[in-house]
């Protein structure tokens, strides 16, 4: 039994994507463990012990606490193969990881810095600088994962969905927050609608409750 530490709306929702992909193939079953962040849960010395950044996610396997998204995704990928949320092929999953390092070490910190702008700059006038710098970058890296998502049939890597789809859906959740009209994006749009149905997706959305639109027009 794994143990997934996750926070609603978080980027937390790739592994528990992938936790449901496992036990919907047959890998088993999981414990998933809320973390609430408004309340400084991911502070306690108990946490920081799994997790000295503070963050989420935390996949407790045997005992032993992982952390960092792709760490996570390769670790499930190769303890479940059948799952299929990796390519097998040597150079298609090496691409794959590329474009999942990509999500997490560029696109989500172009976002962080929308939502965290107190974090890189002192005053509300630096603060909206870079709130608005950010905002152009976060939609740029949206058109990226739009043009990668144009031939899915239905999902990233054919009928299967995976760890690619439910950052996607991340992101362009998240993208509401930073100003973007999800309908501004069609073919991002239409994707990951179709992502959301999917039933691992279904599951762990039902369990964070959350949905996709957090668009308010100014």
């Amino acid at each position: 039994m794994m143990e997934l530490y996750f926070a609603p709306g978080a980027c937390s929702f790739v592994p528990h994507v992938g936790l449901e992909a496992i036990k919907a193939a047959g890998g088993g079953d999981f414990a998933p463990k809320l973390v609430k962040l408004h309340k400084g849960e991911h502070r306690t010395p108990e946490y920081l012990a799994m997790n000295p950044n503070g963050q989420v996610p935390v996949l407790v396997a045997d005992g032993k606490p992982l952390t960092q998204i792709v760490a996570i995704c390769d670790y499930l990928d190769r303890s479940f193969p059948k799952a299929g949320l990796l390519p097998t092929e040597s150079w298609a999953r090496a691409q794959a990881l590329s474009q999942l390092a990509w999500m997490n070490n560029t696109a989500h910190p172009t976002f962080t810095h929308v939502f965290r702008s107190s974090d890189f700059a002192e005053g509300e006038e630096a603060q909206a600088a870079v709130r608005k710098s950010a905002r152009v970058r976060f939609r740029g890296c949206l058109e990226r994962i739009q043009s990668w998502v144009a031939g899915a049939t239905p999902y990233w890597f054919g009928d299967r969905v995976c760890f690619h789809d439910a950052y996607a859906f991340t992101l362009f959740r998240w993208g509401g927050y930073a100003g973007v009209d999800p309908v501004s994006l069609p073919g991002l749009h239409a994707y990951v609608q179709r992502v959301m149905s999917a039933p691992p997706v279904a599951a762990a959305l039902e369990r964070e409750r959350i949905k996709l639109d957090t668009y308010k027009a100014a």
